[in-house]
């Protein structure tokens, strides 16, 4: 199976209740690499790679976290890899 990227923002209530942190720990649970950030619109933004399976899975996880409820809308869109990240990090 292919490595894809996987791009998602998120709106709602995404800032300011520990959301990037909670994406953090999930990741661990998946073979993926990528960051998550706050950006200046309000939106929380979540890069990945890995396979497509493994982003599904990641994915849905983190609907269903306890965060699953401050989320309003969810815009995804996968790609062919463009960047290769280390790890799974928090960014400004």
């Amino acid at each position: 199976m292919k490595r894809r990227h996987l791009q998602i923002f998120y709106s709602g209530r995404v800032q300011g209740v520990g959301f990037r942190y909670t994406v953090k720990a999930l990741a661990r649970g998946f073979e993926v690499t990528g960051f998550v950030r706050n950006l200046t619109d309000g939106r929380v933004e979540l890069a990945a790679n890995g396979l497509e399976d493994e982003l599904e899975a990641f994915q849905q996880a983190v609907r269903d976290s306890g965060l699953g409820h401050f989320i309003a809308q969810e815009q995804a869109a996968w790609s062919d890899i463009k960047n290769e990240y280390r790890g799974f990090e928090i960014t400004s």
